[in-house]
């Protein structure tokens, strides 16, 4: 369901439904003019198959919001140009055509890529093929779905003069702010479970923003 902002008297509100008072201050929202106007906020998941050329996190099993309690594993994948999904388990590589619909997103191309955005499906499908992804040499820790895309994203960037990205550096810079930003959504989702309207003082705001349009793949 949708979480809508309202920002009245020094407080954010967060609801279902825009409330006629405000529970803060008792003020009237409704002739409070555009800047108490309710602001629905984004989802921060994607519908990975619509995610071109992108890493994707979703959860082991189920979705982040049926039942995901924060702590679960979470799998990752690389996307292909239509939304094919790799990657990687003790079964060896998937091509997952369905099953990604609801995903934290890293985009890794911009649309000037020049002849890379032709290649990269090819590239994708050639890496999987190789015998580092056989299903007898998956290690839950070491060897993983993570190091599968993290390898193969690492692939593209040397090619292109780039240097590697270790796990540590590409989860700080590209992972953490938008699974943070996941994390606060879900978080507003499970307290307007129980309550229309949850409020915090503007105050208590920590303005972060995602990243920059450029990916790790430029």
């Amino acid at each position: 369901m949708a979480v809508l902002r309202v920002r009245h008297c020094r407080a954010l509100l967060y609801c279902r439904r825009a409330p006629p008072r405000c529970p803060a201050c008792g003020g009237d929202l409704r002739g409070a003019g555009l800047a108490s106007a309710p602001v629905r906020l984004d989802s921060p998941f994607r519908h990975g198959h619509g995610q071109p050329r992108a890493f994707l996190v979703r959860p082991t099993r189920g979705t982040f919001l049926d039942g995901y309690d924060g702590h679960s594993d979470l799998h990752v994948g690389i996307s292909s140009s239509r939304g094919v999904v790799y990657s990687y388990d003790q079964e060896g590589v998937h091509r997952d055509a369905r099953g990604w619909e609801q995903c934290v997103c890293v985009p890794l191309l911009q649309p000037d890529a020049g002849e890379l955005l032709q290649h990269w499906d090819s590239l994708l499908h050639e890496f999987s093929l190789e015998e580092a992804w056989l299903p007898h040499r998956y290690e839950e820790q070491q060897h993983n779905c993570f190091t599968f895309a993290l390898a193969f994203i690492n692939r593209v960037r040397q090619g292109r003069g780039g240097a590697a990205l270790s796990k540590a550096e590409f989860t700080e810079r590209f992972v953490l702010p938008r699974t943070r930003d996941a994390a606060r959504y879900l978080r507003l989702q499970r307290l307007l479970q129980h309550s229309d309207i949850h409020i915090v003082p503007l105050a208590e705001q920590q303005q972060q923003s995602l990243p920059g349009n450029r990916g790790p793949l430029g």
